[in-house]
């Protein structure tokens, strides 16, 4: 373990959740065993995420809050920590996807992040070039957390059309495909999520120059975040915005109904596992 004064606060918001845990479990008078046996987490995780080797998780940073008694403090911090790992062009829209009571989003390629597996996730990921292990698995902890908001008792009404070609596309291995359709066999059968996917045999173009989603939420501009290869674009200018609705609209007419769509992903999941 390294010695204290080699973990800085200020390199990042990674560390200064690191310095804080220590700080309030020090004061509390806690061994890292100690606490160990007061949440349901191992030693050896604490230490890492003390020593800013790995990012914590909602989940910790509430057990640890609750357990050290630090009023919040932990949960104060962890927002900052959950999108440090994020390129800084999608921080803004992870701001306006926490606080959003609707989505509506379009994926012509892959599986949009808040329906991804962990599997899928992590096969997508590790295809980055020049990524190492380390990042994969902090940009992977950052995604699924991001899936918190999909856990709530009341979360926000998600609409996500995919083409069918999503189905279709190898990511990772049979097994993670077979278990990336079974989890949106799943969620689509949730009361807040409508899963509809475009059929090849309807001939759209209308959705191929890319992904985008629309965030809404009660007193705010309507929110669109569009995908490009690098530094996608987070918008709530009116035209921008009334532009790729007409859009989506346009997409979602073409596309099954919510029941015939998981037919399709029902019988698409059977080729991944013959």
């Amino acid at each position: 373990m390294p010695k204290e004064s080699e973990l800085r606060p200020t390199d990042s918001p990674t560390a200064l959740f690191g310095f804080e845990l220590r700080r309030l479990r020090k004061a509390k008078g806690w061994s890292q065993i100690r606490l160990s046996k007061a949440i349901p987490y191992s030693v050896g995780t604490i230490s890492m995420i003390e020593t800013a080797k790995r990012s914590p998780t909602e989940e910790f940073a509430r057990y640890c809050d609750e357990a050290l008694e630090a009023e919040g403090a932990l949960m104060r911090l962890w927002p900052m920590v959950s999108h440090a790992s994020a390129p800084p062009w999608f921080r803004p829209w992870l701001d306006v996807e926490t606080t959003a009571e609707s989505l509506r989003t379009w994926e012509p390629l892959i599986v949009p992040g808040l329906l991804q597996t962990e599997d899928y996730a992590r096969a997508m990921l590790n295809g980055e070039p020049g990524v190492s292990p380390g990042e994969v698995e902090e940009h992977l902890t950052a995604r699924m957390e991001r899936q918190a908001i999909l856990r709530r008792p009341k979360p926000p009404m998600l609409w996500a059309v995919l083409d069918e070609g999503v189905l279709h596309r190898p990511i990772g291995s049979p097994a993670v495909m077979a278990a990336q359709l079974e989890h949106l066999l799943e969620l689509g059968r949730t009361p807040r999520i409508t899963i509809q996917i475009l059929p090849v045999r309807a001939y759209s173009t209308t959705g191929l120059l890319g992904g985008f989603a629309i965030a809404q939420a009660h007193g705010s501009l309507d929110t669109a975040y569009v995908e490009a290869a690098s530094n996608a674009q987070v918008t709530d200018w009116a035209e921008s915005v009334k532009t790729l609705t007409f859009r989506y609209e346009g997409i979602r007419s073409e596309a099954l109904s919510q029941r015939e769509s998981l037919d399709l992903i029902k019988e698409t999941m059977q080729r991944w596992t013959s």
